[in-house]
């Protein structure tokens, strides 16, 4: 939707000029193989995989939170049995990965990958650690503001859309080529919100996010091959 996502070439987010699309799309229909199987359902997903907290022998090291929201169709109806998987940096700002050469320390205690099911209700939750600030080498003192990536899944692994969510008054938000590619007035559907419902006391700060799929509320998507 015009005004909401962010265009797929911006000059100050380098990575898009080496793989934005040079051609028209082409619109493939989606035949059988595309829609049927592998399964998505809660079979498939492990007592822990929500919590990322708890998939270890011992605790990470951070700050704990507690993330929830509901995937919404554009109307507010919520949509159910959808697989939302989500990835993140530790609290130091570094990523369980070869690529990630940030000279901060890995945790042994956290592998940063989650997922969950929706509920009748369109909710999902995860327990993490906040993520930290990491540099991105796409400019000089380039830092990314603290974000979580997510992952939502239609019926089958070839429907999927992917966007980032953020931390409420992240000082680095007016330094990042990806936050400010966002058309300045769907930036804060990324950004989550502080909730003392989804607070835990004395053990996890809450934050509340909704992922909207469409409309003039729709949270705003990012390329899949995307992974910063």
């Amino acid at each position: 939707m015009s005004g909401t996502h962010p265009p797929l070439d911006f000059p100050a987010y380098r990575s898009t000029a080496l793989r934005h699309p040079l051609r028209p799309l082409t619109p493939l229909p989606h035949r059988l193989t595309e829609v049927t199987g592998p399964l998505l359902g809660e079979g498939r997903v492990g007592e822990t995989d929500h919590d990322l907290t708890a998939q270890h022998g011992g605790e990470p090291l951070g700050e704990r939170i507690v993330v929830e929201g509901r995937v919404l169709e554009a109307d507010g109806r919520p949509v159910p049995d959808t697989l939302v998987e989500v990835w993140q940096a530790n609290a130091g700002g570094r990523y369980r990965h070869d690529g990630d050469r940030h000279p901060a320390p890995l945790d042994p205690n956290f592998s940063g990958a989650g997922r969950c099911v929706t509920d009748a209700q369109g909710r999902w939750r995860f327990v993490t650690v906040k993520p930290g600030a990491y540099p991105w080498k796409n400019h000089d003192n380039a830092w990314r503001p603290a974000h979580i990536h997510f992952s939502v899944f239609g019926r089958a692994f070839t429907q999927r859309l992917i966007t980032q969510m953020y931390f409420p008054g992240d000082p680095l938000f007016a330094f990042d080529p990806i936050f400010q590619s966002v058309p300045e007035g769907a930036r804060e559907r990324l950004v989550s919100r502080l909730d003392l419902d989804v607070t835990v006391a004395e053990w996890a700060v809450g934050y509340r996010w909704d992922i909207v799929l469409a409309g003039r509320a729709a949270t705003p998507l990012e390329d899949e091959d995307d992974d910063r």
